[in-house]
């Protein structure tokens, strides 16, 4: 009998509680099935060396360029990252490679009888399915990206040959700590004894934090803003945060050429060719040109200061934006960062955490900001896209997911032109 994929992702997705789409209630303090679920696998993560990546922003692009750049140097790599944009099997790749379909059915089947009556969450069991499945493929390293914070994240079992924290700003403080110190000491968890970590970005506040919870674990300590690389490299990745990212990458890479063969080639090429090797998508992504559409993933007031601040740069007509948010954001905050001038199309995603678009609307225009509203990211999207000029600009942001169905609706459409076509 033949299964069908989406049934067993709905049931991942539903059955147990994803942070993607409930928020704090999927959040589990403690590691308590994390310790059950890797000793029923055999403790999996054991054999494999790891690099493990916490920060508030920027884990996403250090942790699939630090993969490439491993891939270009000949190492056969795991990448384990969240949340997925348009398939649950983006999270857990090898060499690039996702997660074949048939191995997250098998996974259900073999063993939902052991996971179920522990009532895992989400990110609980898809650690527990990443490190499973990069075991049996005989990865000779793992790039592990934490999910949230760091001291409880299910991620932090492992030991890790290098330590990275991009950096530190305002973000899930209903769960990390309301100061950038209290956020700092929660991604410091993943600091381990006599394990290097590498710093990307400090603040007054957080640097303290990194150095005294360095200094008792007896880990060596490299901050990446004191880092200067001998030679300049090309990065494939375009946004204007993308400088201080490169900067934590190149620190990190610095540092893992002590223990792994890494050229000066394999950093350029591994820098140039990222979504090729990774398949990473989404952040300051251009979809087309003429009229030209810009995607990113920036959803907090860290990121999307950075994006703001780039599309205030851009040359075009008119710059039209399609933007939607989750409730649980400072999204006041981020409202005052973003362009005056543009037009807005105001959308919710397909999670339960979206804030609805009439409220966001509500909110904007105290900020200045005017548009109209939209039920999904796709109709927001059209409406956008068909009264864009050649040289207008259409960006679409301000939720990871309201990209991931910016994806979905370009991938479906793609899809159904083909079987026209043929």
């Amino acid at each position: 009998m033949s299964r069908d994929y989406k049934q067993y992702t709905d049931y991942l997705f539903k059955q147990v509680p994803m942070f993607q789409n409930v928020g704090a209630s999927a959040y589990k303090e403690g590691l308590e099935n994390t310790i059950l679920l890797d000793e029923h696998f055999g403790h999996p993560h054991k054999s494999f060396h790891t690099i493990h990546i916490a920060g508030t922003n920027g884990k996403g692009s250090c942790s699939h360029a630090i993969a490439s750049v491993l891939q270009e140097s000949g190492y056969r790599v795991g990448l384990y990252t969240s949340p997925h944009l348009v398939d649950f099997r983006e999270r857990i790749r090898v060499n690039g490679e996702m997660i074949p379909e048939d191995y997250v059915m098998d996974f259900v089947d073999n063993e939902r009888k052991f996971f179920e009556p522990l009532c895992p969450t989400f990110f609980e069991l898809t650690t527990a399915m990443a490190f499973k499945y990069f075991a049996e493929q005989k990865v000779d390293l793992a790039v592990v990206e934490v999910g949230l914070g760091g001291r409880l994240d299910c991620t932090n079992i492992i030991t890790p040959d290098l330590s990275i924290i991009t950096n530190i700003s305002f973000d899930h403080m209903h769960l990390l700590g309301t100061t950038l110190a209290q956020i700092a000491k929660e991604k410091a968890g993943i600091i381990k004894p006599g394990v290097p970590v590498v710093i990307g970005e400090t603040t007054d506040e957080t640097r303290p934090v990194f150095l005294a919870t360095a200094e008792t674990q007896g880990a060596p300590i490299f901050f990446a803003e004191q880092n200067h690389p001998r030679r300049h490299y090309d990065f494939e990745l375009k946004g204007s945060y993308q400088t201080k990212n490169l900067q934590t990458i190149l620190c990190a890479i610095s540092h893992l050429r002590e223990i792994y063969n890494i050229g000066d080639d394999a950093v350029q090429y591994g820098l140039l060719r990222v979504t090729k090797n990774t398949g990473f998508r989404g952040r300051w992504q251009t979809l087309q040109t003429h009229p030209t559409v810009i995607c990113d993933t920036g959803h907090n007031v860290g990121g999307i200061s950075y994006v703001a601040s780039q599309l205030k740069k851009q040359q075009c007509d008119t710059l039209r934006i399609v933007f939607g948010m989750v409730g649980d954001k400072d999204v006041n905050s981020v409202l005052q960062l973003m362009p005056r001038h543009a037009i807005y199309y105001f959308c919710q995603a397909s999670v339960r955490r979206s804030m609805p678009s009439n409220g966001l609307a509500e909110l904007a225009q105290r900020h200045g900001l005017n548009g109209t509203t939209f039920d999904s990211v796709a109709a927001a999207y059209i409406s956008a896209l068909k009264s864009a000029k050649p040289d207008d600009l259409v960006f679409v942001g301000g939720s990871s997911y309201v990209v991931a169905d910016l994806l979905c609706f370009l991938e479906k459409k793609h899809q159904i032109s083909t079987i026209v076509v043929k």
